[in-house]
């Protein structure tokens, strides 16, 4: 027997075992799984023997028999194939493969933004204000926003050979980029938005996020803070176990942080420790739809106890325990276990339909259901955390979305700077004179807002061009500061913070 084909006998006999440990009765009969296992490889066997073309047993698994199998049970529950199953471990090591660059996106445009030091990006000669024109042959004009992405992604898992235009330089620079294993860190950003007040950004939860989280925390000026901005927006979720200790950072001692309620088993509850030390100053935490799994849990828990107030729109909606196992040849299984609920026993699961599609359901469609904090406040169920105050992203304008798809901020910016020698810092306002020399470049580009368009636009015009100069001088956290000050989102969770005070 070929060794790739013993391999998945031994995937098929660990997921027999598994079926026959879950509590409650087994999905099937012992018997009858001992013949679909027997069939499969008697079809396996005529496969090798009769196809006209060479059978290749690994991939008809990999990527045909198991994951249709777990795709029968719910959306999350997954085989993963030995490269998923190691980016998977990369993830949970809080490092990727990388070349240590910041890089803005537009239609068939790559701009270098920032090049981390000691990273592959600036040992290659990789500038901020660099275009990059071409990687692996591909020239990048041709491809849209989407094309630019998945190329990007690829490309940083091996070797990469950039052709890279540099401004006042008429020839093309080539420059050979080999990715690193590039530290991950969950907090973004963290800077006083207003006097008192901070804001933190976590982008996930890795293993280190509650350290990093405090650390950012203190260095705002940590229990002597007014208030504090928690953006939890697109946030896909990430390590459980760092999601609860960043919750603690804001719960009394022995406070319920969640449930675990598995499909035959008792509930399980999660509690801050007997001496937990918190922060007691006010929260605003802010979620949008694309916020998931760990970061609804430490939202739910803050708005169950009244703890913080949460803004924005609701959340994505997946509670679900996933475990993990791993298989032979570098295989894994990720597989639903169990469902997470709020302290106030609230689902977070959205409903998935009927209960073919997902086991732990019943086959009736749940009510979404009223629940209560702490204070006896009433919040909605349905699946998601809804937010206390909705806020919705701000809206574009036609005049920004033209500047916007033309580059033109960032276009503008690089004149700028040259004609400035590149001697600018965090102070650097944008001047009237620079808005008029900003709207002869905009007209030279067949851009050219009437007298109301311009005025209405103005400052988001200032905004624009101070974040596109500080993103190529300062950082690119400079740049996104003046971003979110704009942010009605974030505007609106300053104000609350204000009334909690």
């Amino acid at each position: 027997m070929p060794k790739a084909l013993r391999g998945w006998c031994g995937l098929l006999g660990f997921a027999w075992a598994l079926s026959a440990q879950q509590a409650g009765p087994p999905p099937f009969d012992p018997a009858e799984l001992q013949e679909s296992v027997r069939r499969v490889a008697e079809v396996t066997g005529i496969l090798q023997q009769k196809m006209a073309d060479p059978f290749d047993p690994a991939q008809a698994f990999y990527a045909g028999a198991l994951p249709s199998m777990m795709r029968t049970l719910d959306p999350h529950s997954a085989f993963l194939d030995p490269q998923q199953f190691e980016s998977l471990q990369e993830m949970q090591r809080s490092t990727e493969k990388g070349f240590g660059s910041v890089v803005s996106l537009s239609y068939g445009r790559v701009t270098v933004l920032q090049t981390l030091p000691e990273s592959p990006s600036a040992r290659a000669g990789l500038s901020p204000g660099d275009e990059i024109v071409g990687i692996n042959g591909y020239v990048l004009s041709q491809l849209s926003v989407e094309q630019l992405i998945g190329l990007l992604s690829q490309s940083r898992q091996q070797k990469a050979q950039l052709m890279v235009k540099r401004p006042n330089l008429v020839r093309l620079i080539p420059l050979t980029l080999v990715p690193e294993e590039m530290a991950d860190p969950s907090v973004r950003q963290a800077f006083e938005i207003e006097p008192g007040i901070g804001y933190v950004k976590v982008g996930n939860f890795e293993a280190e996020t509650d350290r990093e989280l405090k650390e950012a925390i203190d260095k705002l000026g940590g229990d002597e803070l007014d208030g504090l901005v928690l953006d939890l927006r697109k946030n896909p979720g990430g390590v459980i176990d760092a999601a609860v200790r960043a919750a603690a950072l804001f719960l009394e001692p022995r406070e319920r942080i969640f449930w675990i309620q598995g499909r035959d088993g008792p509930q399980e509850e999660v509690r801050t420790p007997a001496d937990n030390e918190y922060y007691r100053f006010p929260v605003s935490v802010l979620l949008n739809e694309e916020s998931a799994s760990a970061s609804e849990l430490v939202a739910a828990a803050l708005q169950d106890h009244d703890r913080a107030t949460i803004l924005g729109t609701r959340s994505y909606g997946k509670g679900l325990v996933q475990s993990v196992y791993t298989l032979s040849e570098g295989a894994g299984l990720a597989l639903t276990t169990a469902l997470y609920l709020s302290p106030s026993e609230r689902p977070i699961q959205r409903p998935l339909g009927d209960c073919n599609e997902f086991q732990l359901a019943s086959c009736e469609e749940p009510e979404a259901g009223v629940y209560e904090t702490d204070s006896g406040r009433k919040i909605p169920g349905g699946g998601g955390v809804q937010p206390d105050e909705v806020v919705y992203p701000r809206s574009y304008s036609r005049f920004e979305i033209a500047v916007a798809a033309s580059n033109s901020y960032l276009d503008f910016a690089q004149k700028l700077i040259r004609e400035r020698g590149g001697e600018i810092d965090r102070s650097f306002e944008i001047t009237p004179a620079i808005l008029n020399d900003f709207q002869l470049f905009l007209s030279a580009r067949q851009i050219q807002p009437n007298l109301s368009e311009w005025t209405s636009n103005v400052e988001v015009v200032r905004a624009g061009l101070k974040q596109e100069v500080l993103n190529l001088t300062v950082g690119v956290d400079a740049g996104e500061e003046i971003e979110l000050r704009l942010d009605p989102q974030v505007k609106a969770a300053v104000r609350a913070l204000k009334r909690r005070r």
